[in-house]
């Protein structure tokens, strides 16, 4: 596999790993192909964490046997001083930028139709408010739990659709009668997308944070008290367990073995026309189809089916035997690498990490290696 990675032409010998860098801008100086590190990292086993890499380490181009190899030469760690104390600053670098994802991502989780068909709900607000906020009691249906144990209150915000038509969008707005309920669409979160069409299977139920609250009354309802939130509660928000998930940082950009068809991107953050560098997107496979965090794919973007005026010119007699002209399938265009970062079970999320246009709804997931 080594044998078959490109290096940049301009590839330095060695570099030195310096506070911000990502393991994708590392690898990027050394190979054409980031997402290759894996094939020719060499884990130096005589060092503490081999896999793991730090500002002020060493990194090396070797050949062993003929092949390229990537070796680290851990440096210094950093040391501060102060009276009678030393103590090491030392934190390994991620594989993506992680704070850029925190905001975007607002504690979204994505469950099943099963699952948002079971989920405890508010049911009313104390004093039947409209909205509830900081230090308000609102009644929740359905909940189980023990009186101090903390949730989460969500709000319904996309729905997922399995579908191999272009045509049909793969996410509801909210906003027609196939819907379960009106959606909320909050500010600089995936843009809202209508749906045209007859619907298909419900792949998953998008769900962002409202609240935390506190189970202080058990019973049904029972009675939660709302300790913090990004907006108010409302009739109708859902409860789930407060999500203990850490994004991963330690792990290897890699491709799948196999790229299962019809993988695409469902939906994009913000952007009417696409996004970008560090933008992040929804792609339409989880851990049923293979998908796992650091999953490189090449976006592709579908090409336009257009008329061929060269072959039949509107109003020729070779354009009304074929009534509007010859169709032609455009090829698809590659966009962009994306990476994955977040797992559920049929929808993912992934960040733009480098490419040419920006990526778009409906975009195809191919190999990374394929950028044509």
């Amino acid at each position: 596999m080594a044998q078959d990675v490109s290096l940049r032409a301009d590839h330095p010998d060695e570099y030195t790993v310096v506070r911000g860098d990502t393991l994708w801008d590392i690898s990027a100086r050394f190979l054409d192909q980031p997402w290759q590190w894996p094939a020719i990292w060499h884990a130096n086993q005589q060092i503490q964490n081999p896999h793991l890499i730090y500002p002020g380490d060493r990194i090396s181009l070797v050949y062993i046997d003929g092949s390229p190899r990537l070796m680290v030469d851990r440096g210094r760690p950093e040391i501060r001083l102060s009276p009678g104390i030393q103590r090491e600053q030392r934190e390994s670098i991620g594989a993506y930028p992680l704070e850029m994802i925190k905001p975007f991502i607002r504690n979204s989780r994505i469950v099943s139709a099963e699952q948002y068909a079971t989920l405890p709900y508010v049911v009313k607000n104390f004093e039947t408010q409209l909205n509830a906020t900081v230090g308000d009691r609102t009644y929740v249906r359905g909940v189980s739990g023990s009186e101090g144990q903390r949730f989460a209150i969500v709000r319904l915000h996309n729905i997922y659709y399995k579908t191999d038509d272009e045509k049909r969008r793969a996410i509801d707005q909210g906003y027609s009668r196939h819907s379960p309920e009106r959606l909320e669409i909050p500010a600089g979160f995936w843009r809202p997308v209508n749906t045209w069409g007859q619907k298909t299977e419900i792949i998953g139920y998008e769900l962002y944070e409202v609240s935390l609250a506190t189970l202080i009354k058990t019973g049904d309802p029972a009675i939660l008290s709302i300790d913090s939130g990004r907006t108010e509660v409302r009739e109708g928000d859902r409860v789930l367990p407060i999500d203990e998930h850490s994004f991963p940082a330690h792990f290897m950009p890699r491709a799948m073995a196999s790229v299962p068809d019809g993988l695409k991107v469902l939906a994009i953050e913000g952007a009417h026309y696409g996004v970008g560098h560090f933008m992040t997107v929804a792609i339409s496979g989880g851990s049923r189809q293979g998908v796992e965090e650091g999953h490189v794919f090449s976006a592709f973007r579908p090409g336009e089916t257009v008329r061929d005026d060269v072959k039949y010119p509107a109003g020729s007699m070779a354009d009304a035997r074929t009534w509007n002209g010859d169709k032609v399938q455009l090829p698809a265009e590659y966009d962009a690498h994306i990476m994955v970062f977040r797992v559920f079970d049929e929808v993912s999320y992934a960040m733009v990490m480098d490419g040419e246009r920006p990526v778009r709804e409906h975009d195809i997931l191919r190999h990374p290696d394929e950028t044509l």
